[in-house]
């Protein structure tokens, strides 16, 4: 049924809605009245950015340079409509300090855009200090909206204590092992809704809600919501693969700036795409940056870091899972070492 609706049905469905918020609020340790159901990450990092579009005054957007597609492609669309994009750089390594974040805000500056984990790197941002730096800046004045991209991050690293202290933080069911088309936004507070209709998900994101997908989500985030081992070092697993070498190069064995879940590597013989469709005819998957960009060619992120232009050609990007064995991960390895030989 529909959970709008006032017969027995969609009662029924709106209670599996509710149990299903709960469930989330439960998982995340905030607020069920704080989160809201979406399509998925990319809806979930777009909202927040929409709601700029219902004020008066024009202002500034301050985004990392090493934002997800759908936020630095979204910035650019608010930048047509007179908003001005200011990009916080990164250091060579990929990351993000709170004095770049505040050496780049000004007055002006009504939102902040950081992702908690780059998808592309593995690189863990410093969430909490970069929140803290801005409460302390703007104390008296002020205080630009802090949104967070978790996607990545949601099942691989601890949340705690970042998500206190943001304004507005996306999640998507398919990184933690659920289903693609659902997505969950957390909001500290309530914003101006930019897209209008029915009034579901409290006004924020009309349209008649994903029943099932929120149900599957919930029970994901119970699930796979807590960060586990993976089954082995990434950056081992490299190491021992002639011609093969991780970006950055400063990334060591077990290393706790990074996601253990991703790593950026490249070689010294075949460019990436290349390289992506013949491991994909054995069978194995890697990718050359997130899917949502792959098939435009650039990497940005690797630009941002200063990244060699040979280097950023010639890089793709392994991705594990808690079900990937150390086994795959042998054959994977044998596999890879296999292809560069060949070529």
């Amino acid at each position: 049924g529909n959970p709008s609706s006032i017969h027995r049905s969609g009662a029924a469905a709106a209670g599996i809605l509710t149990a299903a918020r709960d469930r989330c609020a439960a998982a995340l340790n905030c607020p069920a009245n704080t989160l809201y159901f979406t399509s998925g990450g990319t809806e979930a990092n777009h909202i927040p950015l929409l709601s700029l579009l219902t004020r008066p005054v024009r202002g500034t957007i301050a985004i990392s340079a090493i934002e997800h597609p759908s936020i630095r492609e979204q910035a650019a669309v608010l930048a047509k409509c007179g908003w001005k994009v200011a990009t916080i750089p990164v250091d060579r390594d990929g990351f993000i300090t709170p004095e770049a974040v505040l050496a780049t805000i000004d007055e002006e500056t009504s939102f902040v855009a950081v992702m908690a984990v780059n998808n592309e790197t593995g690189a863990i941002q410093p969430v909490s200090e970069i929140a803290t730096a801005l409460t302390r800046v703007c104390a008296g004045k002020r205080k630009p909206h802090f949104h967070v991209d978790f996607v990545q991050a949601a099942g691989k690293i601890s949340l705690m204590p970042a998500l206190p202290g943001v304004d507005s933080a996306s999640f998507s069911a398919h990184k933690l092992r659920g289903p693609r088309g659902i997505g969950l936004l957390y909001l500290a507070r309530q914003i101006e809704p930019f897209i209008r209709g029915g009034g579901q998900e409290r006004t924020l994101r009309p349209g008649t809600e994903n029943i099932a997908g929120a149900h599957a989500l919930s029970r994901c985030l119970e699930m796979y919501g807590r960060p586990g081992e993976p089954a082995a070092d990434l950056v081992t697993i490299a190491g021992g693969i002639p011609g093969l070498s991780v970006i950055p190069q400063t990334r060591t064995e077990h290393d706790p700036r990074f996601s253990p879940w991703i790593i950026q590597c490249t070689n010294d013989h075949l460019p990436g795409e290349v390289l992506v469709r013949i491991l994909s005819d054995e069978g194995i998957y890697v990718s050359t940056g997130s899917a949502c960009s792959s098939k435009k060619g650039n990497r940005p992120v690797l630009d941002a870091m200063g990244v060699s232009k040979t280097a950023s050609k010639n890089a793709f990007r392994i991705s594990t899972g808690p079900e990937t064995t150390r086994n795959d991960l042998e054959e994977f390895s044998k596999k890879l070492a296999q292809t560069l030989a060949r070529y």
